[in-house]
């Protein structure tokens, strides 16, 4: 496969895996709930290590500002949520309205910068893809049992909150790849290293502080070794030299 095509399956393999989260808690509830919490702790593990010690060392060795990009990331990520709750903050009428179009927008933009960091990820080097891949695509499965529920929540029916979340949370990320891999295919090492040290802020706030707190909230048995699971799992990939 070329270059292209590594990434772009990737891509494919994350809206998959949002897709199947979807219709697992269409035809599943039960199971959905008790599993949902292990594998966004997984998911976790894997995210805020590969970030850690693989995608932030190698932006540093290839961009000064590196740092400064790391905390731009996470407060970009941060403050477009922030941004999106105020807006709908004031809206009269349905409560429901904010709850169901606010995760709307902010899942879809989020999913549609999932797919950036594949190809972001896949131009330095296969093995950072696929660590990175790795975390991303488990990390799809609950973020589509949360969007769908949230539709739900929304006053969406059925039919209509699974396709609102299948376009918001599962196509925007091969979309994202698609959009991006132009533009980053010809990018020089300085500018590289920046946004892969962006990345790596985005993801570290999708890790700590999206998912973490939602196994926080939701306490199951075994969450703990789930997420030890993904830190043991995504730093034996990253110590490797397979890839």
């Amino acid at each position: 496969m070329t270059s292209f095509w590594i990434p772009f399956v990737a891509s494919l393999l994350a809206a998959g895996a949002t897709t199947i989260g979807i219709l697992v808690l269409r035809h599943f509830k039960q199971w959905a709930r008790q599993n949902t919490v292990y594998l966004a702790s997984f998911a976790a593990g894997v995210l805020i290590t590969v970030s850690f010690i693989h995608i932030l060392p190698t932006s540093l060795a290839m961009a000064t500002r590196a740092p400064i990009w790391l905390l731009g990331g996470y407060l970009a990520i941060h403050l477009l949520g922030r941004c999106l709750q105020n807006s709908f903050r004031d809206t009269p009428a349905d409560v429901n309205y904010a709850i169901g179009l606010v995760p709307l927008v902010g899942i879809g933009l989020h999913s549609f910068i999932d797919g950036m960091i594949y190809s972001l990820t896949f131009d330095v080097s296969v093995k950072m893809g696929v660590v990175t891949a790795i975390g991303m695509v488990l990390h799809e499965f609950p973020e589509g049992i949360i969007t769908y529920s949230l539709m739900l929540r929304g006053g969406f029916t059925d039919r209509r909150a699974a396709q609102l979340a299948f376009l918001a949370a599962a196509i925007t990320t091969p979309l994202g790849m698609l959009a991006s891999y132009p533009i980053i295919t010809r990018l020089d090492n300085e500018t590289l290293g920046s946004l892969l040290a962006v990345s790596a802020g985005a993801l570290i706030y999708v890790g700590a502080s999206h998912l973490l707190p939602f196994t926080e909230r939701e306490p199951h048995r075994y969450s703990l070794l789930a997420l030890v699971a993904g830190i043991s799992v995504a730093a034996g990939i990253i110590f490797t030299n397979s890839f």
